[in-house]
């Protein structure tokens, strides 16, 4: 069952992190993974022990973690003189490395410093990334960060969702080289009219982060690892089943046309033919045959003559 479980499916589960320290790891990095990993829960697997991971020169161990756990994003964060205050946010495809972006946290307020009510664990939240890099198709570093960033936070798929969980908003803004990450929630007051008044206020937490290093998937693996069944997310038609208004099936049969002489109906004795149904029509059967024969040797002219001679 576990094996199945890990088997590739036309729907994806729902993406688990892996939140890995190196052997150096700044309280400020660490404190902010710690709250990333508050608002990715529940899908997340937290390693406090010490690793020694160089992600850009060996990711293998990475890719360890990725296949015991299953789990298709990492975070990685670490901190020496000369990359203060480092964080690493990657992803693989098939568990080996897809691409990872490197970051460096230049300030960072975590959950606690904002005093305000936060929202529920595991919500779905909404996200805007505003800026011109994020907007540059032809900025491929942004982009796939931007990518990472969507795969990171979008949670679990759902069919629809109610206005009232609609309660948190991540803004991810770009400008020259740094990315600024703002977390909200969403107050909905009274307007006077059906649809609410909406208020944002920040709850935390609050990351401004410059680019650096990255480690990009060619054109031809991303378009691989991006590829999805076609029609995976729309129901399959069955020929001659509806739905009415009510959700029950109809079911159309199509009968092909039937031969009721050849049917086999019950014997009963009532319709079986008597003794003397049957000596009839032995004897019309007979007198037929005894006219066929006697056509074909004298022809029809000796047949008229025998109706003549019965009707005198």
């Amino acid at each position: 069952r576990a094996l199945e479980e890990r088997e590739s499916k036309a729907i994806e589960n729902t993406k688990t992190t892996v939140f890995v320290r190196g052997m150096k790891c700044s309280q400020l990095v660490q404190d902010c993974m710690k709250d990333l990993n508050t608002l990715k829960k529940p899908e997340t697997v937290s390693y406090n022990q010490k690793n020694d991971i160089r992600p850009f020169e060996d990711f293998s161990k990475l890719e360890f973690y990725s296949k015991k756990l299953d789990a298709s994003l990492f975070v990685f964060g670490s901190h020496n003189k000369k990359r203060l205050n480092n964080m690493v946010f990657g992803r693989m495809y098939d568990h080996h490395m897809l691409d990872m972006i490197e970051v460096g946290v230049d300030t960072f307020l975590s959950l606690e410093s904002f005093k305000t009510s936060k929202v529920t664990s595991g919500t779905k939240p909404c996200l805007l990334f505003s800026g011109d890099q994020f907007a540059d198709t032809t900025n491929i570093e942004m982009q796939r960060l931007k990518s990472l960033f969507i795969d990171f936070f979008r949670g679990p798929e759902v069919d629809s969702i109610r206005l009232a969980g609609l309660e948190h908003v991540l803004q991810f803004t770009s400008f020259e080289n740094k990315i600024f990450l703002r977390s909200y929630k969403i107050l909905m007051k009274k307007s006077g009219q059906r649809t609410p008044r909406i208020e944002l206020e920040e709850i935390g937490p609050r990351i401004d982060m410059t680019l650096r290093r990255t480690h990009l998937a060619s054109e031809d693996l991303m378009r691989t690892a991006c590829k999805q069944v076609k029609n995976a997310r729309k129901t399959k038609k069955v020929k001659n089943i509806t739905e009415d208004a009510f959700g029950s099936k109809l079911g159309r049969l199509h009968v092909p046309p039937q031969e009721i002489s050849k049917i086999q109906t019950r014997k009963v004795k009532a319709l079986k033919e008597s003794k003397e149904e049957k000596l009839e029509k032995k004897a019309s059967e007979a007198e037929q045959n005894r006219r066929k024969q006697v056509e074909e040797v004298f022809g029809d002219d000796v047949s008229g003559d025998e109706d003549m001679e019965v009707d005198n």
